[in-house]
């Protein structure tokens, strides 16, 4: 651990054992508010459970951070939320990502493979691990759920979810607010809201973000041959949210989102390139985009009774695009010419969820449910080519999927401090792949595969309000994932199915309110035992290919998770800190990036050459320490506020895969990140100066495929902002 952690953790908790020993100080009212527009809010809410509960009475480790505080931190894509709440990494492989809690999710660019932290918008899961680049504007607010969700809402988790609820519009008056940006790379945004009143129950909310943004990366050998400069960002998007509500019980929200981003390519270069990160040779081509549609139609009616039936409908669109230089270097590494990839590939997903929800004012509470989805990824002819160098490897075809689920939980006053909970899903998957893969003109194979599977999740839980202030819980969990089918591989033979994953989580927590409400505690400790983790061996020849397949025994990760926010008149602060560790079991797998050596049985070995033993070496994407600590002061000045903050995160190092050699590019160093902020308030408008990453730290975001990929230097610039 690096001696600025320890004194970044030490000072933390200086502060920390300062405010719980502090006298009452004034509390300024607590402010949940978008960009531009706010809502006073007493508490911190999760609805993920489908009802409305505090979250410091909800028995799940979580985190809520509204639009405001998103901007605060510095927050505008999904990628960025690994900075600001603990245990979370995400790392952005370009058209795909690995997005992990615990160690657990997806470490694998894969579309056979499926997430195990699912990411929602309006309560509806989009893409999985792919069109992940689409920013978050005009958000009322983010819940980062850790752990199984294996009993609510949509798909089955084995690591987390993330809800993002996008604003709604409001039926009593027209507002909204104008945000314009400018910042070094050339980097120009402009975003913005209006509400529109319709009538009395009627109303409509247009947002937009557009923004524009030159390169970080500079070619210092070779030229792009076709496509867009490497790295440029041109982003536009659109959401239109209308509200109708005819009646006191009938509530209709419908809304669109159309995004497309063009982010000119994916820059790479070797895991052991000894150029600057952002300096990148080439010889091939680039492009990188993505377009995609989400419609949403939202139904929830009140019976006299007080039981609310919901129901959530979505359809949505998606075309990625990527042209790219896969050895990412201008020579071809002594091969014929340079290697290669270019895929077009076209997503849809359908989903229905349907579910009723007791009231909340009586002993026995109840949440049934069901859900279906239908995710249909497709290959066009032609337009998925690796060239390795030495010939075209071309797909084609279909990979359907289905899920089927119904789920349940209760929840029962034993006392009226102690509340017994139970729930449970029955999930039933389908996957087919129906491809064609081919070298031109010497081989071609056809595909048709299926695989179905059925799984029983649940949890229970018992949950104990010690009194008005303090809530203890203690859990068990259980979380799934489900297998799939390989393509094939330069033997032209499709490997065999892989199997699912499964999680079970036992899980203690304590939540506490100190000093009036102005200090919130949160602390759990976790023990997770991993079942069949889905890797990717790849192909000891041809890296595009890859086979993914099981880790026989159990994986154990365990750790200790605690946040707090605290605000004490004009000083506001927050801090988050997880402790972690992670341990595989005893595996013999081959390593395809060392010569070959011949057979490598999982349970036998041998153990030499490329044949390893990964018992004992950490979980990948699976950090032993991730901390934040943030800290705002306001000060008047004139008529407005000025606020300085400062918001600190640090991940420790990660593994990109089982075997964790840092000879072959397998480690992710520390990094330390540092974003700043200073706004100005007054009446209807805020300036804002604002830097991430203020050091400018120079880091790999991600390894793949023996190919580096950036993460962003140092951006900084001014943003202005006029609500009405």
């Amino acid at each position: 651990m690096s001696a600025k952690l320890w004194i970044s953790i030490s000072v933390s908790a200086l502060l920390w054992c300062a405010a719980l020993s502090a006298p009452a100080l004034a509390q300024a009212p607590a402010v949940d508010e978008a960009a531009g527009t706010g809502q006073p809010s007493e508490e911190v809410v999760v609805t993920a459970e489908r009802r409305t509960r505090n979250l410091q009475t909800t028995p799940i480790a979580a985190d809520v951070l509204s639009g405001n505080e998103l901007a605060k931190r510095g927050v505008v894509t999904i990628e960025q939320l690994q900075f600001a709440t603990p245990s979370l990494t995400v790392q952005n492989s370009g058209q795909g990502n690995s997005f992990n809690i615990r160690g657990i999710g997806k470490t694998e660019n894969n579309s056979s493979v499926g997430v195990g932290v699912i990411t929602y918008r309006d309560g509806v899961a989009v893409f999985p691990a792919y069109f992940q680049n689409e920013p978050l504007f005009d958000i009322q607010s983010v819940e980062v759920l850790r752990g199984p969700q294996g009993t609510f809402a949509g798909q089955n988790a084995t690591g987390g979810a993330v809800f993002v609820t996008q604003r709604k519009p409001t039926l009593d008056e027209v507002g909204g607010y104008l945000t314009a940006q400018y910042g070094n790379y050339n980097d120009i945004r402009l975003q913005g809201a209006i509400d529109l009143p319709l009538g009395e129950t009627l109303a409509l909310r247009v947002a937009f973000n557009g923004e524009n943004r030159d390169s970080f990366f500079r070619v210092i050998q070779g030229t792009p041959t076709t496509g867009g400069t490497p790295g440029d960002l041109k982003n536009r998007s659109v959401r239109a949210t209308l509200l109708w509500t005819p009646t006191d019980a009938l509530t209709i929200t419908a809304s669109a989102d159309y995004s497309s981003i063009d982010l000119g390519g994916y820059p790479t270069s070797p895991y052991n390139s000894l150029d600057e990160l952002f300096d990148i040779r080439t010889n091939g081509p680039y492009d990188a985009k993505d377009e995609t549609l989400r419609t949403v139609l939202n139904i929830g009616y009140e019976f006299e009774s007080g039981i609310k039936l919901n129901s959530i409908s979505s359809y949505q669109y998606g075309n990625t695009e990527v042209q790219a230089d896969s050895d990412g270097t201008a020579t071809g590494l002594g091969l014929a010419s340079n290697a290669t990839f270019r895929d077009d590939v076209n997503q849809t997903l359908w989903s229905q969820e349907v579910n009723l929800v007791s009231p909340d004012d009586q002993r026995l509470r109840w949440v049934v449910g069901a859900y279906y989805q239908s995710d249909l990824i497709r290959f066009p002819p032609g337009r998925f080519v690796t060239f390795n160098g030495l010939f075209n490897i071309t797909l084609q075809g279909r990979n359907p999927k289905t899920t089927e689920a119904a789920f349940a939980q209760i929840s029962y006053d034993l006392t009226d401090q102690l509340e017994l909970q139970v729930g449970a899903r029955y999930t039933h998957s389908v996957v087919v792949n129906d491809a064609i893969s081919a070298i031109p003109g010497v081989i071609s194979l056809s595909q048709n595969e299926r695989r179905e599977e059925d799984a029983v999740t649940g949890k229970i839980a018992l949950n104990y309000k010690v009194n008005a202030d303090h809530f203890v819980y203690a859990f068990v969990a259980r979380g799934h994932k489900a297998g799939g089918l390989n393509g094939v591989n330069t033997s032209f033979v499709p490997p065999d199915p892989f199997d699912s994953e499964e999680v079970t989580d036992f899980e203690i927590g304590w939540k506490a309110d100190w000093l009036d409400g102005q200090l919130k505690t949160q602390l759990g400790g976790y023990y997770n035992i991993y079942e069949n983790f889905q890797i990717s061996l790849g192909d000891p020849v041809f890296t595009t290919f890859n086979e993914i397949v099981n880790v026989t025994g159990n994986t154990h990760i365990y750790g200790i998770e605690a946040t707090a926010q605290a605000r004490f008149g004009e000083l506001g602060l927050d801090v988050g800190l997880s402790l972690a560790h992670s341990e595989l079991p005893d595996y013999f797998a081959a390593d395809s990036r060392r010569a070959r050596t011949g057979a490598c049985n999982p349970t036998t070995g041998p153990g030499t050459g490329n044949c390893v033993n990964v018992g004992g070496n950490a979980q990948t994407y699976s950090p032993e320490v991730t901390f934040r600590f943030g800290i705002e002061y306001d000060i008047a000045v004139g008529n407005g506020t000025l606020t300085p903050r400062l918001d600190y995160s640090h991940i420790s190092e990660t593994w990109t895969t089982i075997f964790a050699n840092p000879a072959l590019g397998d480690r992710l160093a520390a990094r330390d990140i540092f974003n700043a902020q200073l706004t100005y308030a007054y009446e209807d408008w805020q300036v804002q100066a604002y830097s991430t990453n203020l050091t400018d730290e120079r880091y790999v975001a991600s390894i793949k495929s023996g190919q580096r990929y950036a993460a962003p230097p140092a951006q900084y610039g001014i943003r202005v902002t006029r609500s009405f």
